[in-house]
């Protein structure tokens, strides 16, 4: 009872959302402008559903579920897919490993909330006073669980929440700055906690862009190497992210290094397609809608197109835009060719015409990007 008391005290928590697939940060709402497509603006009704254990979240769910800007959804057409079912992951022994000398909760002093979710604490590591976020989620019977060998302690359970089991194999192998480390966790059976690193100073990229309205085509070319330079890495990996948008991405204002977050609503690589999507729906690729079906690296060149178009201007774009970039017929002038280029080889409807994911940083647009000496 200690420790459930402790926990609700330090998190003070709300489970309205718990019956969601994958719990996004909440941000303060801002006031929608007159473009219908700008990011503080929502997209589409709420498809939260409300399975609060007590009457006061459900009360607290009603009060600000129309805060969520970017509703993720869990949408089935074709069939089903159940990774626990579906795919087993073997990989080499790792050197990630809980600890076992208690609780992971006495092994950190917890701070102040990080947004408004109530999820992510900031804390400090005890024995080194080292800074980390502390991420707390339910289980709920969405939960998807991912087969693991090798990367955890003996005597645990191979199957770990797919979040877990995720961020551990994006951080296998070399360390890679652009992608968030996972610096420890516990898996308990109604809960599980990750303790990510917190860089310091960093912001959401969703608050970056919306703080100077849009990037320009320098700065947001040197964001996107990153981005793509991370996304590529999961592939390699095997993680398909499956998410990529400016909430799931931390920036630093200083020195505009980037880092990829939360992987709650990725799965594992496959080579065949996938029949269902999780994650958010402006970012759902057009042939999932057209055929019910998507491969990962498509859709994923898909999504960074999409995000390339939001940083540079601040808004989404709309289906007129999506049509002439469909056609290849549009430009503008205050970006460069290569950038207009750049943004119409990833947004084609069309899977098959679209920019490989793998020569992504060897398009012209990069090039540029390097005789600049933007690095």
């Amino acid at each position: 009872m200690g420790l459930f008391s402790r926990l609700k005290k330090v998190f003070k928590v709300e489970r309205a959302h718990e019956s969601q697939p994958c719990v996004p940060l909440k941000y303060t709402p801002t006031t929608a402008q007159n473009h219908p497509h700008r990011l503080d603006k929502t997209p589409g009704g709420a498809d939260a559903i409300d399975e609060g254990r007590k009457e006061a979240g459900r009360k607290e769910k009603k009060k600000r579920f129309w805060r969520c800007r970017l509703l993720h959804f869990f949408r089935r057409r074709a069939g089903t897919y159940n990774v626990a079912k579906a795919e087993k992951v073997n990989l080499e022994a790792g050197s990630f490993l809980r600890l076992t000398d208690g609780h992971i909760f006495w092994q950190y002093e917890f701070g102040h909330k990080l947004g408004e979710g109530g999820y992510v604490h900031a804390g400090t590591r005890c024995k080194d006073g080292l800074k980390v976020s502390i991420f707390f989620t339910y289980k709920t019977f969405h939960t998807c669980l991912v087969f693991m060998t090798g990367m955890i302690s003996p005597g645990h359970p191979k199957r770990l929440p797919i979040e877990i089991g995720l961020t551990l194999m994006a951080n296998k192998g070399p360390s890679v700055s652009q992608i968030i480390k996972l610096l420890d966790w516990q898996d308990d059976p109604d809960h599980y906690v990750m303790v990510l690193e917190r860089a310091m100073p960093s912001m959401s990229m969703f608050n970056f862009v919306k703080l100077r309205q849009r990037l320009d085509e320098k700065m947001a070319r040197h964001v996107m190497w990153q981005v793509i330079h991370a996304t590529n890495i999961c592939c390699e990996r095997g993680v398909f992210h499956r998410d990529i948008k400016l909430e799931n991405l931390l920036v630093n204002p200083d020195t505009l290094e980037v880092k990829l977050i939360d992987f709650g609503c990725g799965t594992l690589m496959k080579d065949s397609a996938y029949m269902a999507f999780n994650g958010t729906e402006m970012f759902c690729p057009p042939e999932f809608d057209v055929d019910g079906r998507y491969h990962a690296k498509p859709a994923t060149v898909w999504s960074l197109g999409f995000l390339l178009f939001v940083m540079l201007y601040g808004y989404y774009p709309d289906d007129k835009d999506l049509h002439r970039i469909s056609k290849k017929d549009w430009s503008e002038p205050d970006l460069s060719q290569e950038c207009c280029q750049m943004i119409c080889d990833c947004l084609q409807p069309d899977p098959q015409r679209r920019l490989v994911l793998e020569k992504m940083q060897l398009h012209d647009w990069f090039m540029v990007r390097l005789e600049s000496k933007i690095c």
